[in-house]
């Protein structure tokens, strides 16, 4: 493992900053909004061919952002910081198509509560970026603007589903990027663009809900922040929450801001360490040299770490009952023009959750009930439980799944993200941190989980770690035209 930084950033300085060093410097007056609009859109257009991260951009709809935060002053979390939002979620007025076919051409008339609330916070949205076709798959495609490709080697996966916003953060087109996370969507993209990014807890983060064509009461998946450092996720995170009465289970805002727990991390941190939980996936050697360094790292600034794990027994066959759950609930109101279209691999998953029996239904809830109190005494003892982020390094890009880790092999695109079911399952927050590069120059992510609504808690032992590794990687130009070895 390397932490050396071997790919130059040609673009803007003001793209260089971190979210909240450039948050400072408006509130301070330094720059304008319009200032970093224009460097983030003159980045866009520079790496965008390279990278396909962000296919859909609104210049004009910032810009009159821009004059209107102007006009009043800069105010609130983000005070005019330009930002990408996933190609899954609504912004008034801008084109959003889910990444299928059957809604290119869907130009929504309102925004979802969590991007009203950006706004209000002073967040200027730049464009939506890419996702697999509804965010079903780990590989960013789609038949509306095609793959996202890895900034590290554009020859690569990016992962995804968020696998935009991490591509676009990494090459510094915005300061933060909006991701959601069901199986892994947002921490894997985070792990294999060197990004971090945080799973939230379930109601933490609002999104708005529609009378007969939302399932609010399901709730595996969420919101969450997406940057390229611990502290700007923590900003991002307190510009994104807060309470909404119109959505089940919405959490009010935490009286004691996410970034204070990152600003007032220590190294004296007490993590439970599981590589491959207990057995539970694959994981190839690179990973677990990068995470074993890590943690060697964390214990030499003064951190305890214990290799310990809970008893997750039945957490797949949990984790997929409960995901054919809310596919068959999310896709029951959907009109069969659309159903139609989709790519078979979501019509796959359609037709496993329709097998689902009562007794199906019934048992999951029990099962993660039972591995969420096992889950949470353990962490009674430790600050977070850390394990793999996702056990194989990137693949080409043309692989739509990986089948084989380390000779376990998988039968559908759900088995090489196991890592990402136990916080899913549990309702508990997680995040992929970049411990470092692999020998072939290739980030690699540690992921982090942490106690029932305990997302401080995450993001001050993920500071902890940041700092132990030498992090944050900062921004890349693309890496183009590199073979896999």
């Amino acid at each position: 493992m390397t932490t050396t930084h071997p790919a130059p950033f040609t673009g803007p300085e003001l793209c260089r900053l971190e979210a909240h060093e450039a948050v400072a410097m408006l509130a301070s007056r330094e720059v304008s909004p319009k200032d970093l609009l224009d460097a983030a859109f003159a980045r866009i257009s520079a790496v965008e061919p390279a990278i396909n991260a962000m296919p859909t951009l609104c210049p004009e709809r910032a810009y009159e952002a821009a004059d209107k935060l102007d006009y009043r002053n800069t105010s609130g979390w983000l005070a005019g910081l330009p930002l990408g939002i996933k190609d899954l979620d609504r912004v008034k007025g801008v084109r959003t198509t889910f990444g299928t076919a059957a809604m290119s051409d869907n130009v929504p008339d309102f925004s979802d509560h969590f991007v009203e609330r950006l706004e209000d916070n002073g967040g200027i949205v730049v464009g939506k970026t890419n996702t697999p076709e509804f965010g079903a798959g780990a590989n960013t495609f789609n038949p509306v603007f095609g793959a996202t490709k890895n900034p590290w080697n554009t020859s690569l996966n990016a992962a995804g589903s968020s696998g935009g916003a991490a591509a676009s953060l990494a090459t510094g087109e915005t300061w933060l990027s909006q991701g959601s996370d069901h199986g892994g969507s947002l921490r894997t993209p985070a792990a294999y663009c060197g990004v971090v990014g945080l799973r939230t807890v379930p109601g933490r983060i609002s999104t708005t809900l529609t009378s007969g064509a939302s399932a609010g009461w399901i709730t595996e998946g969420v919101m969450g922040p997406m940057a390229r450092s611990v502290r700007d996720a923590a900003l991002f995170l307190d510009a994104m929450c807060g309470f909404e009465s119109a959505v089940p289970f919405s959490l009010p805002t935490p009286a004691t801001p996410f970034q204070q727990a990152v600003i007032e991390a220590t190294p004296k941190v007490r993590i439970a360490y599981a590589p491959d939980l207990g057995g539970f996936g694959a994981v190839e050697p690179v990973i677990r040299k990068a995470m074993a360094d890590a943690l060697t790292k964390v214990e030499a600034e003064g951190g305890a770490v214990i290799e310990e794990c809970p008893n997750i027994e039945g957490l797949e066959k949990t984790y997929r009952r409960l995901r054919g759950i809310g596919m068959a609930a999310s896709y029951a109101q959907m009109p069969d023009a659309i159903v139609e279209q989709v790519k078979p691999t979501i019509r796959e998953n359609l037709a496993y959750a329709r097998t689902l029996t009562l007794e199906d239904v019934t048992i999951a809830q029990v099962d993660r009930t039972r591995i969420f109190l096992s889950v949470q005494q353990f962490l009674q003892d430790f600050d977070v439980l850390a394990c793999a982020t996702v056990g194989a390094m990137p693949r080409a890009l043309g692989i739509e799944w990986i089948d084989d880790i380390e000779g376990e092999q998988y039968e559908d695109y759900l088995g090489w993200l196991r890592f990402a079911f136990l916080a899913t399952t549990t309702g508990l927050p997680a995040a992929s941190v970049p411990i470092g590069l692999s020998p072939d120059g290739l980030p690699i992510g540690l992921q982090l989980i942490g106690p029932p609504q305990g997302e401080a808690k995450v993001l001050a032992v993920a500071r902890a770690v940041e700092m132990a590794v030498g992090g944050p990687l900062g921004p890349i130009d693309p890496i183009v035209g590199q073979d896999r070895p």
